[in-house]
């Protein structure tokens, strides 16, 4: 990222601690608040991320940064019978886990607390991972995507899905106006951390979206990337070979 963007500006906490406390805050409304802000549509993107990852029938799937389970439950109800959902957030986990069990897929998807810069599998463990709104959460990129390439098999896919800045008129202007007045605001209100979605916000404007982080992904040692912006550049959704 251009610059480092934490949660709470004065902790003292590294960011990667900041992140864990900030998403264990609000794991309880995630999901009710994300469908909200995202007026819906990330439910959209999210399918598309679902049709890219499974489009070479794979066996072994890793969600990294999964949250509260959504696009792993998603990869399991597509076919997949091996699915990991990797998270740091304790709060977030456990509400992906309970969904999991009222979807009865407990015995196909596991959830794992763990450190996504620093995981607890083998070299060449999945045949595709994916990370939806998470790689900019990262508190080091590099680190986390030569982490997901180390993970991943020969010939394996990475899909992520993360949100970018509109760059044409009018939706850059009504995009900088929603995030830094609208999604703040609607955090404050319905969210008892009054900095995590003001966060979310500003970690979104620095994260090195499109060609940048094409680059990014190359430079780590990833072949065939590619960027698929989506919803007048909003979001996009990235997908690279090891």
């Amino acid at each position: 990222m251009s610059k480092k963007v934490t949660p709470y500006k004065d902790s003292t906490l590294d960011k990667k601690e900041q992140v864990e406390q900030m998403f264990d805050n609000i794991s309880e409304h995630y999901d009710g608040l994300n469908r909200v802000i995202s007026f819906g549509i990330d439910v959209k993107w999210r399918k598309k991320v679902i049709a890219l990852a499974t489009q070479d029938k794979p066996q072994y799937a890793l969600d990294v940064a999964t949250g509260t389970g959504d696009l792993a439950i998603s990869l399991a109800a597509s076919g997949i019978k091996n699915v990991v959902g990797l998270d740091i957030s304790a709060g977030m986990l456990d509400v992906g886990r309970t969904k999991i069990d009222h979807a009865n897929l407990s015995d196909r998807i596991e959830m794992i607390q763990a450190d996504s810069e620093n995981m607890p599998f083998e070299e060449n463990s999945f045949d595709v991972v994916t990370v939806a709104f998470g790689v900019r959460n990262f508190e080091h990129l590099k680190l986390g995507l030569a982490e997901i390439l180390r993970v991943l098999k020969p010939g394996g896919r990475l899909v992520v899905l993360e949100t970018s800045v509109p760059t044409k008129f009018p939706f850059k202007q009504g995009y900088q106006f929603y995030s830094k007045a609208v999604l703040p605001l609607v955090g404050k209100i319905f969210s008892k951390d009054k900095s995590a979605y003001s966060y979310l916000s500003e970690s979104a404007s620095a994260f090195p979206y499109g060609e940048k982080f094409n680059n990014i992904l190359r430079e780590i040692g990833f072949t065939n990337v590619i960027d698929k912006p989506q919803t007048f550049g909003s979001a996009s959704i990235y997908v690279a070979t090891k």
